[in-house]
């Protein structure tokens, strides 16, 4: 008995050795091409929307910022984590509606982790998901109040579920859902920083919305050993019209 508790204790023992190594992933996702000019946004049916914007908004489909950094690539790893589980986070991801726009754009949130929707406007709006994979439930959440809050999550990994306010048409906001928590986007200039990625081989894929549409991005093969640390760099090609 005493020698099948020294293998049992030998075996959590390596089981907690797994991971004790881990490394960061660094890039940068760069746009090749010249993107279409974003498109203004018209307020003429939503007089109450005008003063929340000093400036004019327009769409957000290609931002690009220093050495052309192309903002909102959803960067996660698609292959290499099957079989492993790992914990949900316990603090919500949070979405805020404020001067009529989602923000964050585009975030990532993992499977069964909640998503906080939060209204910060003095106006009407409605949270209204429309996932495309079984198992992730629509939904609609009106937000009549200043302040209101709700809370949902999705069931499965999906890349990346659309929500959008039915009262103002142009409100959009991406969620990249996954079954790991290794996933970033990328900020203003097209950098991205996934942490604690533990030894193995991988496939990152990097996925634009507009740039990729219905394909699944680009994607390239690392090798993560001990707590090295790993460089992948991304090109996002405009399309061909």
């Amino acid at each position: 008995m005493k020698n099948a508790f020294v293998v049992l204790a030998a075996l959590v023992l390596a089981g907690s050795c797994q991971f004790a190594t881990a490394a960061d992933v660094t890039g940068k996702v760069t746009l090749q091409g010249t993107p279409p000019p974003e498109t203004p946004i018209d307020f003429k049916d939503h007089e109450d929307c005008l003063a929340l914007h000093p400036t004019q908004l327009t769409s957000r489909r290609y931002i690009v910022g220093k050495d052309n950094g192309l903002k909102d690539v959803f960067v996660y790893v698609s292959k290499g984590c099957e079989g492993k589980t790992f914990p949900v986070p316990s603090t919500p991801v949070e979405i805020d509606q404020v001067r009529a726009s989602y923000n964050p754009y585009v975030v990532g949130a993992m499977v069964g982790q909640k998503i906080r929707f939060k209204n910060s406007d003095p106006l009407l709006h409605n949270v209204h998901a429309t996932p495309k994979v079984d198992g992730n439930d629509e939904f609609n959440l009106p937000q009549t109040t200043q302040g209101q809050v709700d809370e949902k999550v999705f069931a499965k990994p999906e890349v990346l579920v659309r929500i959008k306010c039915d009262v103002h048409n142009w409100m959009f906001t991406y969620v990249g859902v996954c079954s790991n928590p290794f996933f970033a986007v990328t900020d203003e200039n097209g950098n991205y920083k996934i942490s604690n990625l533990p030894p193995g081989e991988y496939t990152l894929t990097a996925y634009h919305l507009k740039a990729h549409g219905a394909t699944p991005g680009v994607s390239q093969t690392i090798k993560v050993e001990g707590d090295k640390a790993v460089t992948a760099d991304f090109t996002v090609e405009v399309p061909k019209s």
